[in-house]
């Protein structure tokens, strides 16, 4: 302030001597207010000059500098001039600060492996991340400021949002889901800001799958249970109330021993299924000869085929290459012999069960078991390893089956890093067949006969 008023007293004082100069008395006041004019124009250029500047998109960078040798404005317009060129710096760098923590926020939820969805107060998209966009069918940059509502067209989902009781979730199929291939979302609705909301999409798909699973197993296991308890029952019952004849004594325990024997297998195939689900993977250290398990398998496969068919089968097995599998031997002998007695038991009698191992040019090992019985219809393919699936109940059940053999197969083979392989044809019979990575098999001849 103290240099606008020396500014104006010079420019007063240099206009008054120039009136005095000019016209003695008369012409000094004349002069002073030439002087005070002047000052003012030039405190208005100044002024005008400074105005533009702060409505130029460089206010907060650029200083504000005069023409020629380009000089800051003088005195308190400099000033001015300087401290709003640094409070908007430092509004602009808060912006950008803000702006940058807003895009890290934006990027952490467009990587959450859930949906989010930003509506406004009247249920518009006003953001949502690429994981919604699949949950839901929309389009991240089309369907912005669109009323979710009309993308969304579940009843359910409708009418969650018009009660506007978010206390809940709420169950809607996703937009990809078909008969075939199911996909169920958990939606949960939480209000923030003024009257804004906050949609959470989850994919629930494989909860509910196995929810699902969980509930058949349940279901399974007491109906495999309860059939031979009640047989076991109701002869334990005879043989106390009933005055029996040796024969039929005889043939009431043979009976109960049976079906005794079948709970206890059906126990035995659910311990081994929790041991291969809780024991560590196997590792790389133990190796079994690929003869011996052939030779456990033939055992166990003739045995069985002298119980189920009078009349037998034909039995073939080729154990190829002398190879070594590594792995846990009782694992792996479970699984092959799993393959082997499925065969026989649902091969008619006189059947051909063919079974062999083979060394595949790429290293890998080949386990597999071809039978000439009745096939599998291709849309049971696919679920053949679940537990206690069948695709005819009362044939496994005459046979001895426990529905659990595939599903031991199967653990077993991803606990080795091995693939099952099943192909079937109707009327043609049906492969089943267990592939070895490299890595876990060797040759008996190159580990006996190294090269020089």
């Amino acid at each position: 302030m103290i240099g606008r008023w020396i500014t104006l007293a010079a420019c007063a004082a240099a206009g008054g001597g120039l009136g005095w100069w000019a016209g003695a008395r008369e012409g000094l006041a004349w002069g002073l207010l030439l002087g005070a004019v002047s000052w003012q124009l030039l405190d208005s250029l100044h002024s005008r000059r400074l105005m533009k500047w702060l409505r130029s998109e460089q206010s907060n960078e650029t200083p504000l500098l005069m023409a020629g040798a380009q000089p800051r404005l003088p005195g308190v317009w400099g000033e001015v001039a300087d401290r709003v060129r640094r409070l908007l710096k430092n509004r602009h760098q808060q912006y950008s600060d803000s702006q940058g923590r807003l895009d890290e926020l934006l990027a952490a939820l467009q990587a959450s492996p859930n949906g989010v969805v930003l509506l406004d107060d009247e249920g518009r998209i006003e953001w949502c991340n690429q994981t919604a966009a699949q949950h839901f069918g929309f389009d991240a940059k089309r369907d912005i400021q669109q009323h979710v509502a009309n993308l969304v067209r579940q009843p359910a989902f409708n009418a969650y949002m018009s009660a506007a009781n978010f206390s809940n979730d709420v169950l809607i199929p996703g937009s990809s889901s078909t008969p075939a291939r199911p996909m169920k979302l958990s939606v949960h609705v939480h209000r923030y800001g003024k009257g804004r909301k906050l949609l959470l999409s989850r994919d629930i798909t494989a909860l509910e799958q196995a929810e699902a699973m969980r509930r058949d197993f349940v279901a399974n296991v007491s109906h495999e249970i309860r059939t031979p308890l009640t047989v076991v029952a109701g002869f334990i019952e005879t043989l106390q109330n009933l005055p029996l004849k040796k024969p039929d004594r005889d043939r009431y325990l043979a009976l109960m021993a049976q079906q005794s024997q079948r709970m206890q297998t059906l126990v035995e195939d659910l311990l081994t299924l929790s041991r291969l689900e809780g024991s560590p993977l196997p590792g790389a250290s133990e190796w079994s000869k690929t003869a011996t398990l052939f030779v456990q398998c033939e055992q166990e496969a003739r045995a069985l085929s002298g119980v189920l068919a009078p009349q037998g089968h034909q039995l073939v097995f080729e154990p190829g290459p002398d190879c070594e599998i590594a792995g846990i031997q009782r694992e792996i002998a479970s699984a092959l012999s799993n393959l082997v007695t499925n065969a026989v038991r649902y091969t008619p009698e006189k059947g051909l069960i063919r079974v062999s191992w083979a060394l595949l040019a790429d290293g890998r090992g080949k386990f597999s078991v071809q039978d000439s019985g009745p096939g599998i219809a291709p849309e049971h393919l696919p679920r053949l390893t679940e537990r206690f699936y069948r695709v005819d109940r009362s044939r496994s059940r005459e046979s001895g089956g426990t529905g659990l053999g595939l599903a031991i197969v199967k653990h077993v083979a991803q606990r080795h890093g091995a693939e099952l392989q099943i192909t079937s044809q109707l009327g043609q019979g049906s492969c089943f067949a267990m592939v070895f990575p490299p890595a876990r098999v060797r040759a008996l001849q190159l580990q006996l006969h190294p090269s020089a």
